[in-house]
């Protein structure tokens, strides 16, 4: 396949109806996910980006693929200027240029994919074949190429659809993108082969497979979510502070955090708790350097008789090299120091700049401490009850990262986030939905505890509960049951994807080498 560069020419030779078919399909796909939810879109999203493409060739419905992508991602995340402008403190319209090259990386992959279906089409493989293993297979890649960013992947669409999404335990998110992309295809092909009574697009057999998996993943999911949670319950409760991101940092407003997480934690654990959680970055300094304040947090602990979780910058001196970390700290009920977890997967750009030595001219776009450096060991913390692993912020989003801690031992997931970044955008919104699919993968509760919102509890069906509003202080007490299972995707990871990876692989090989069909 020869290198292709779309040109402004070609762009020309596509008409209005094209154009608007192919931003529709962006748009519902950006309805999709939160907010403001309309899961029922991604069901069909793609079916108006395939009448538009269906007669065109392959370059052409790489360039509706493009335009849908730019559409979908644009509104997807377009939070990312929040974060730019109010704390990168970039102006707009490098914010927005930024934000548009972001935009139109995820837009190639969708580019990419409508290139390489039609393309197939053109050499005989059957849009049914092609459509769902492809996108499912570049979505993968997404995951992990350049440091990954999963972001919206299709499935997360579904994840207040809690008989759809059982079957992550199996196959990880990526057996419900899989769903989605052949319900398009389905309902593409009906339209095609009824509507418009084109006989070689009857979709035939292609409906009833379609009905038989979702049919069965329907009754796989409603035959876990009548399962029965068992062993002893822990308590937790999870504290939201809805510290200021403008004052986070000032020195001057330490005193005044700390006092907000003793009186919002001497509340919610007066009647007796197994855990408390604060967020990330929940004490803003050094826990192991400021005495002062470290002594407060330690009694606190002894006061309300809990082992308290909280987020903290450390830093650790090998060989004369500083090396500071995002970090979560647990303390016993007695106010000893159990243990600390790092973060491994570190922001870009927000923690770290990547190639910072060919670099020099770009800056972190959050301001502070040093860049950080990656944790490097997937340990679980203990309390009295069960074994914990710690997703901080956007390690929820990595579903090779919960499993992990789960394979190392952990019967109980906890994010620590600070979604303040976001503003009041959609973003909270869309990575809460990520980290579902993380409970239910492990067949783990987990718990969530973000310093402006959303906090709440996940348990191991998915379910969500005691979501508390964003930008508000609040705090969640409630109990869960620590996972006893080991699923098929915690034990074989995301082998259903990668199975997907290399169907697409050997289509691509195909596609090719083999000769247009006539």
């Amino acid at each position: 396949m020869a290198y292709y560069r779309p040109k402004m020419a070609d762009f020309k030779t596509l008409r209005k109806r094209d154009y608007a078919l192919a931003i529709l399909s962006g748009v519902l796909l950006a309805l999709s996910f939160p907010k403001p939810q309309l899961a029922l879109f991604s069901w069909f999203a793609f079916v108006p980006l395939l009448l538009a493409s269906g007669q065109k060739s392959a370059r052409k419905a790489f360039r509706l693929g493009l335009i849908t992508g730019l559409a979908g991602y644009g509104g997807i995340i377009y939070w990312i200027n929040i974060v730019m402008t109010t704390y990168g403190k970039l102006s707009m319209p490098v914010s927005f240029l930024l934000f548009m090259t972001l935009t139109a990386y995820l837009a190639l992959y969708v580019a990419l994919f409508l290139y390489l279906v039609r393309k197939g089409e053109e050499k005989g493989i059957p849009l049914l074949l092609s459509f769902p293993f492809l996108w499912v297979g570049l979505e993968y890649i997404r995951s992990f190429l350049m440091t990954g960013f999963p972001w919206a992947s299709l499935g997360y669409s579904q994840y207040e659809i809690l008989p759809i999404i059982q079957i992550a335990d199996i196959t990880g998110v990526y057996g419900v993108s899989f769903l989605l992309a052949l319900s398009n295809v389905v309902l593409y092909q009906v339209i095609r082969g009824i509507v418009k009574r084109d006989r070689r697009f009857h979709p035939g057999w292609g409906v009833v497979f379609f009905l038989v998996l979702v049919i069965g993943a329907t009754l796989y999911g409603f035959y876990r979510l009548n399962a029965t949670e068992t062993g002893k319950p822990v308590k937790v409760a999870l504290v939201q502070g809805n510290i200021d991101q403008a004052i986070k940092w000032d020195p001057a407003f330490q005193q005044a955090t700390i006092t907000i997480y003793e009186r919002l934690t001497l509340a919610a654990a007066k009647g007796g708790v197994d855990l408390v959680v604060w967020p990330e970055s929940a004490i803003p300094f050094f826990y192991q350097d400021d005495e002062r304040y470290a002594a407060r947090i330690r009694t606190l602990a002894a006061g309300v008789k809990s082992p308290i979780l909280f987020g903290s910058p450390a830093y650790d001196n090998a060989g004369g090299k500083i090396k500071y970390r995002n970090s979560a700290y647990l303390l016993a009920p007695a106010g000893n120091l159990v243990g600390r977890s790092d973060k491994i997967h570190l922001v870009p750009f927000g923690e770290y700049v990547p190639l910072a030595k060919m670099l020099p001219f770009v800056h972190k776009l959050v301001a502070g401490i040093g860049d950080f450096s990656p944790g490097t060991e997937f340990l679980p913390l203990s309390i009295a009850k069960t074994q914990i692993g710690v997703l901080v912020c956007f390690e929820g989003i990595f579903p090779e990262i919960s499993r992990r801690y789960v394979m190392a031992g952990s019967r109980l997931l906890v994010n620590i986030t600070n979604d303040a970044w976001y503003g009041n955008s959609s973003a909270p919104y869309q990575h809460l939905s990520m980290t579902v699919f993380r409970a239910v993968e492990n067949r783990v509760p987990l718990v969530r505890a973000a310093n402006t919102g959303i906090s709440c509890v996940i348990n191991s069906k998915g379910k969500v509960r005691d979501r508390t509003p964003i930008f508000q202080e609040a705090s969640v007490i409630d109990q869960v049951y620590p996972g006893t299972v080991t699923t098929i995707y915690n034990r074989y990871g995301d082998i259903f994807a990668k199975f997907c990876l290399v169907v697409s692989a050997l289509l691509a090989v195909a596609i090719l080498i083999r000769k247009k069909h006539k």
